[in-house]
């Protein structure tokens, strides 16, 4: 092989890396509190807003602030966890995320409408339920729990930095339309006339003792 071979090929290499890793780049739309759109290849903040693309497709954005390896994990198999209130396998199976440092989104099913979002989204009605990238995991059963969390990637205990919170639980369904809409105004009452006073009689001091003809 040449020397002019060999730089050609060493460019078509170089050249074919450039664009494999412009492929992997996970670019996020990130959706600002202003509602301004903006795309970035770094993670969002905690109060923003995203959708993530790598080699084009979409993939969940993790959380920023936290190792690269749990973030590639949490972009490719996030975590859901439904919950309902009065309920102790749902208290243990949060108690299990939490413990292990697994990062994830609760949604709380303790209405009618989260109830009816819960069966068309499941097609029952079993609590906890936790979802882990594509997999529905229905009940609590610690060691299931464990062998997908192990399947997906994530560690076995937490990594996650002493300061970190997962965003705060949230209603499944969202508030029907009807509950949102303000009250119209009711009509202001119109204050009650005054009963009418007696008019004195121009002629009952000429008819001292009131006699009526």
């Amino acid at each position: 092989m040449n020397i002019t071979t060999t730089r050609l090929a060493l460019a078509l290499a170089s050249t074919a890396l450039a664009l494999s890793a412009v492929q992997a780049q996970t670019i996020y739309r990130v959706v600002g509190p202003d509602g301004r759109v903006s795309f970035t290849d770094q993670p969002p903040a905690p109060n923003e807003k995203a959708t993530a693309t790598s080699g084009g497709k979409p993939v969940s954005a993790a959380p920023s602030g936290l190792p690269f390896e749990l973030r590639q994990v949490i972009s490719k198999y996030p975590v859901t966890l439904y919950t309902t209130k009065d309920c102790a396998p749902c208290t243990s199976g949060r108690e299990l995320l939490t413990g292990r440092g697994v990062p994830f989104t609760e949604r709380t099913v303790n209405t009618a409408d989260d109830g009816e979002a819960l069966k068309r989204l499941t097609g029952d009605s079993t609590l906890p339920l936790v979802t882990i990238g594509s997999q529905r995991i229905k009940g609590l059963t610690p060691s299931e729990w464990n062998q997908y969390l192990n399947a997906a990637g994530y560690p076995p205990s937490s990594q996650l930095p002493p300061n970190y919170r997962n965003p705060a639980a949230t209603p499944l369904a969202p508030p029907s339309s009807a509950a949102s809409a303000p009250k119209p105004d009711e009509e202001p009452k119109r204050p009650a006339r005054p009963a009418p006073q007696p008019q004195p009689d121009p002629n009952a001091n000429a008819n001292p003792a009131g006699i009526k003809f």
